[in-house]
């Protein structure tokens, strides 16, 4: 990402961060007993809470330890309590809003206000740790398709796609062999990964030699991926670097033939000129030369130009990226910016399914849907 870009778009990230915080800051504040003791409290941990998901990444790029771990998780964590904390406080100021037009409420006194807020933090809490028993918990996911081309000699071929994984601090080493182990029990003949399979810095993906657990991968058709946009915002040619050291195969605006019969293209990531400056190929260059007459399947981190995608001559096309907007109502946005945000939809002669995704960015907490991994049985007809 050029200097001028770097600093403009982490400065707003920055500035909206605060602004919620703050907000969230002084409503709590406002429904505390008057002890100063008690406010002062809540002003430390407020800190505390609010800045060390900040410290934490800070951290791993100058001082990655246990302390940059410790403030990684906390701060990720927070991530979760502060959408729902702001929702809470959100629909209390409506409400509030409303009375003061309407009247309807009675005299709101010190200790409702205590008791507001301790309601506040116990609801936040329950979604927060439900979200957290969801997100580690993965679904397999079942597809099985249609794709009307003759193979010689195959009549069908299972698949295992799994996208946006965020190797690192929180998607560590016990996430990773327990994903491992899940696809190679399903004993996929192709292994293909969407995207943001590191998330953003590689320094804790080397920490724990979490590639060692992806060359564990077995699949007798190889392991094939595309870059995702958190690759690009760490660097891609380092990342690509290390996942092809470990047995991953990289389709960088490329594509290949597998088995002399199916062709798999991969496109670089939808951001790659936000990132790296430079311009990815336009998706005929990247079909140009692909025998259409063979199955294709077309990997691409982020669900954009489907009808494109479609007119290509592509038979099945496998996204990722949205996490479904990974904490809800976080999904509406989602569902606002792409046509399809999770799941499945015939788009002509195609087949789309964008994942929901593996492993989660910011907070590991999912509401609303599911991590999982996609098994395809693809059948071949004439």
């Amino acid at each position: 990402m050029k200097a001028t870009q770097f600093v403009i778009f982490f400065s707003v990230v920055l500035l909206v961060y605060s602004a919620v915080n703050y907000y969230i800051y002084i409503r709590g504040y406002q429904a505390l007993p008057p002890d100063k003791v008690w406010k002062k409290v809540f002003l430390i941990s407020f800190l505390f809470l609010s800045s060390s998901f900040i410290i934490g990444r800070v951290l791993e790029k100058v001082w990655l330890s246990p302390v940059s771990d410790i403030f990684t998780w906390i701060g990720s964590f927070w991530l979760a309590f502060m959408l729902y904390f702001f929702l809470i406080v959100l629909v209390i100021d409506i409400v509030r809003l409303s009375d003061f037009f309407l009247g309807f409420l009675p005299e709101i006194t010190q200790p409702f206000k205590t008791v507001l807020l301790l309601s506040a933090i116990v609801v936040a809490a329950v979604t927060v740790a439900a979200g957290y028993i969801n997100a580690i918990s993965p679904r397999v996911k079942k597809l099985e398709i249609t794709i009307h081309k003759k193979v010689q000699g195959r009549e069908e071929m299972t698949v295992a796609f799994v996208s946006d994984i965020h190797l690192g601090t929180v998607i560590g080493p016990v996430r990773v062999a327990g994903l491992v182990n899940r696809i190679n029990a399903l004993n996929p003949e192709l292994i293909l990964l969407g995207g943001d399979i590191v998330d953003e810095d590689l320094a804790p993906v080397l920490r724990y030699n979490l590639g060692e657990s992806l060359r564990k991968l077995r699949a007798p058709l190889g392991v094939i991926a595309v870059t995702g946009n958190h690759e690009y915002i760490g660097g891609a040619e380092a990342a690509v670097k290390y996942l092809e050291e470990h047995g991953v195969t990289i389709l960088r605006d490329t594509s290949v033939v597998i088995g002399n019969s199916i062709v798999v293209a991969g496109r670089e990531d939808h951001d790659k000129p936000r990132f790296a400056g430079r311009a990815r190929k336009s998706l005929n260059h990247v079909m140009q030369g692909v025998d259409i007459s063979l199955p294709v399947i077309l990997l691409d981190h982020q669900p954009f130009e489907l009808d494109g995608k479609a007119d290509s001559g592509a038979d099945l096309t496998l996204s990722g990226h949205t996490h479904h907007g990974q904490m809800w109502p976080l999904n509406f946005i989602t569902k606002a910016i792409f046509e399809v945000s999770w799941g499945y939809m015939k788009k002509g002669n195609m087949h789309v399914y964008v994942s929901s995704g593996y492993g989660s960015w910011g907070p590991p907490v999912r509401t609303g849907n599911r991590p999982e991994i996609v098994f395809i049985k693809i059948k071949f007809a004439g």
